[in-house]
């Protein structure tokens, strides 16, 4: 009996012991291909074209603020020959030749740059798209869903497409992270209602709603969006009157706190004359790129400072 014993000890072992090989080697599988991207590589962008990549891309043009970052975040950025004239971040991206606006660049520099493949975003029209490809170029437009889950998926498809897999897996893990960290820290905190100021004045009254990326960043970060009541990004002068927001938070670029102390309806509101109104770099949460979570935690320590001493 005891020999029996041994004997069924034995299988169990063994049993394990195969079972844990499986399991190593189809993590090694695992890792193997987020190291290397096969080409060619087949891609379904955001348009739902399906786009072939015959190989690796040594030339990119990115048309998009966040695919710049990202190129850079994946140490990509030497192979970054063109961008629009709004991918401006890392200051090292200044040196790359620009082709035009986000909407409608300019072809006859693209062309003249030769890229493998151009990485575009949101608000580049498909117009663009067919007179690109019919002049033989690459073209991939990349943009998530609202949420931190579409910024990762973006953030793994460009990583894929560039060769940077494992770069790409790293860089979301982190942003994972930190945004974890971020809710955890408020997850009890009082929630203060705060107005995240888009757009002011005479050229209208511009805010981040209920149903927007920044509205709900406001919420993950501790506070109650002041303009939780709309959609969209248009509001007015008369509802934030009545609103009276505890906090509120503007660009630190253009002057915007200025103009906003000197406004009508604005420069009477309780967070302005009780030192409330806070500035931060907003293209951190304006650009859905590697920047994302840093933004989040911005936020959060604006309406909670307390909590990240």
């Amino acid at each position: 009996m005891f020999k029996n014993k041994k004997i069924i000890i034995f299988i169990t072992i063994l049993i394990c012991m195969v079972f844990s090989g499986c399991a190593q080697k189809e993590k090694a599988k695992e890792v193997v291909s987020l190291k290397l991207t096969t080409y060619p590589l087949k891609v379904v962008d955001s348009y739902d074209r399906t786009v072939t990549i015959e190989k690796e891309p040594k030339r990119v043009i990115t048309i998009a603020p966040n695919i710049a970052e990202t190129v850079y975040a994946l140490n990509k950025g030497e192979e970054l020959v063109g961008r629009s004239d709004y991918d401006d971040y890392p200051v090292e991206i200044s040196k790359v030749p620009a082709v035009g606006q986000l909407t409608n660049p300019s072809l006859e520099k693209i062309v003249e740059l030769k890229p493998d493949v151009v990485i575009a975003s949101t608000h580049f029209s498909k117009d663009v798209v067919k007179k690109l490809e019919d002049l033989n170029i690459k073209v991939i437009v990349l943009y998530g869903e609202e949420n931190f889950d579409g910024v990762y998926n973006t953030i793994t498809k460009v990583g894929e497409v560039l060769n940077a897999n494992e770069k790409a897996k790293g860089l979301v893990e982190d942003m994972k992270k930190k945004v974890a960290q971020v809710e955890a820290k408020v997850k009890t905190a009082s929630k203060p209602s705060v107005y995240y100021v888009v757009g002011f004045g005479k050229s209208g009254d511009y805010t981040a709603g209920k149903d927007t990326f920044i509205g709900n960043m406001l919420e993950m970060a501790g506070g109650k969006n002041a303009a939780a009541d709309v959609t969209g990004w248009k509001y007015s002068i008369e509802e934030l009157v009545e609103k009276n927001p505890d906090i509120l938070i503007c660009s630190k670029d253009y002057d915007s706190k200025k103009g906003i102390e000197a406004t009508t309806g604005y420069k009477d509101l309780k967070a302005v004359k009780g030192g409330k109104l806070l500035e931060m770099d907003q293209n951190i949460v304006d650009r859905q790129g590697p920047r994302l979570a840093e933004g989040l935690e911005a936020i959060a320590k604006l309406i909670h400072p307390e909590l990240f001493k």
